[in-house]
């Protein structure tokens, strides 16, 4: 009798959630009420419920839902020099940059930042063509579902897309990063802030935000008089100045500074770069 007290207790996770899935759901709806009451039930942490919950509703996502749209790509002109692009890629510091020829329709390929540090062993005099540093662009259209995307990326070991409207145009890009933080959640890169500060200065005179920077924190950083009776952070200033969810790159002014969104989800803002505006 006390051995069977034992073994109950010391139950697997897997094996409480099996038994919670002893009835059968018969839909998706009835799935995640399942998983949120396993969560309910100390089965699944947060997180865990989270990322299950974002890999069953990614199927319902296209890639218009979220994508870097058109007007908001940074790309870069084939006939552009070293000199001319790379403070825009020092600017944005992303890790590939379709490049164009006559129009943004016209994509010739992909760059990687990483390719260009060659440039720094070469003199002024070396002949550089931007075409024998590019890979193939690959193509894809806003309708395609992003668990679908997300197994091609994988298979094909692609890390960004170029999406095309249906009369072929660009319509924007996709990255393996944008689909996976459907999933995840955000996920941290080289901007990110250190976990027990939300401000980070930059060398350019500008600054890293946490969207989460409570605003009597930004007030006293910046000496800004934000009023914080209606938001508690910064993100909620920002997302109201915008007038909705803003996508990566996205950019608004208020109150002497410009914020440009650096990182976002479908729920919300993550991550800001902060330029002071001079008068």
């Amino acid at each position: 009798m006390s051995e069977d007290r034992s073994s109950n207790g010391h139950k697997s996770w897997l094996d409480k959630i099996t038994q919670a899935f002893a009835h059968e759901p018969r839909n998706r709806q009835e799935l995640l009420e399942l998983l949120r009451d396993a969560h309910d039930n100390k089965l699944l942490d947060s997180e865990a419920l989270s990322i299950v919950e974002g890999a069953i509703q990614v199927a319902d996502l296209q890639v218009r839902d979220i994508m870097v749209p058109r007007s908001q790509m940074i790309s870069i002109k084939a006939s552009q020099s070293p000199r001319e692009f790379l403070p825009a890629i020092i600017e944005a510091a992303h890790s590939r940059y379709p490049v164009v020829g006559e129009s943004l329709d016209d994509v010739m390929g992909v760059l990687l930042a990483k390719d260009l540090l060659p440039l720094i062993l070469h003199d002024d005099s070396h002949a550089f063509n931007i075409k024998d540093l590019l890979r193939p662009a690959t193509f894809v259209p806003e309708s395609k579902r992003l668990n679908v995307l997300l197994r091609e990326f994988r298979a094909n070991h692609n890390h960004m897309a170029i999406v095309i409207d249906e009369y072929g145009g660009v319509a924007g890009l996709v990255t393996i990063e944008d689909v996976l933080e459907q999933i995840v959640g955000d996920i941290e890169d080289e901007h990110d802030v250190e976990e027990d500060s939300y401000i980070k200065p930059l060398p350019s005179g500008d600054f890293i935000v946490k969207a989460l920077t409570p605003v009597e924190a930004f007030n006293d950083f910046f000496g800004a008089e934000f009023s914080d009776e209606e938001f508690d952070t910064v993100g909620g200033l920002v997302m109201s100045a915008f007038g909705h969810l803003p996508k990566r790159n996205e950019t608004t002014e208020l109150g002497g500074f410009r914020f440009r969104v650096l990182n976002a989800d479908s729920r919300r803002l993550h991550l800001l770069r902060l330029t002071p505006l001079r008068d």
